[in-house]
């Protein structure tokens, strides 16, 4: 699912399931103490979800390393090397690329089902709560709410580690489009300079699968950097996501 909203040159792991104890076993030292004193659940998520980061970190022919969170929960990436983790109930995904290709990457997965009641007024823009209005009489099936909360992740997710600066919820404001299967986010505070070029916007895309909607987003080079035409994006079938107080960067 994730890897069919990523473009060539960005690559990607997923597994469904919650799996079993065994990737805790595969677990770095420095990762293990990391999480030892978390619950069994926030274990299983971290272990199987670094599984499917070093398959991701191969296909860029890199050997398995650690990889232990930062400030914000930000995975630690190989020098030369951005990427994003993400995991929910029933799913943990991965993707990686080389940062001489692509500026960032954010990428989130979160349960297609409603956000818990409260959170979307604390998530959200009173435009964009207009929006969800809009686009849940004409496309019923999708949790837009969710779907919402879940690229607000995958914004900050590939802002931060650029930036190293907090950005909240009703710091960008998202736009989607219902049958493109994209969406928009356009920063309301000064973004950084990339590649020449103040970040003002991230371009990205959504999905929903088998109980799970995920958002992605993939930060070309330059000012002029485009994203590829959609039929030249992996045909590759289809986090770390929570309904949270502020965005995670983490994994």
């Amino acid at each position: 699912m994730i890897g069919s909203l990523l473009p060539a040159g960005v690559y990607a792991e997923e597994s469904f399931g919650d799996g079993t104890d065994e990737a805790h076993d595969a677990l770095f030292p420095e990762e293990a103490a990391a999480v030892a004193n978390a619950v069994l659940k926030r274990r299983r998520e971290f272990a199987q979800v670094r599984v499917c980061a070093r398959s991701a970190l191969a296909q860029l022919g890199l050997p398995p390393v650690p990889l232990v969170p930062g400030r914000r929960g930000a995975p630690r990436w190989p020098a030369g090397v951005v990427g994003s983790m993400t995991h929910c109930a029933g799913y943990r995904a991965a993707a990686v690329a080389r940062e001489a290709d692509v500026a960032g990457i954010g990428i989130d997965a979160e349960p297609d089902g409603p956000l818990p009641e409260g959170v979307l007024e604390a998530v959200s823009l009173p435009a964009e709560r207009r929006a969800l209005d809009a686009l849940a009489a004409r496309r019923p099936d999708v949790h837009w709410d969710r779907l919402l909360f879940s690229a607000k992740e995958s914004v900050f997710k590939t802002w931060y580690p650029l930036t190293a600066r907090e950005l909240g919820f009703n710091e960008a404001e998202i736009t989607f489009d219902a049958e493109a299967g994209t969406f928009d986010a356009r920063l309301l505070v000064e973004g950084s300079v990339v590649g020449g070029s103040r970040l003002r916007h991230f371009a990205g895309r959504w999905a929903s699968e088998a109980g799970v909607l995920a958002t992605a987003i993939r930060l070309p080079h330059g000012p002029d950097a485009k994203e590829p035409d959609a039929e030249k994006l992996s045909a590759k079938p289809g986090g770390e996501g929570s309904a949270a107080d502020s965005p995670s960067a983490g994994g």
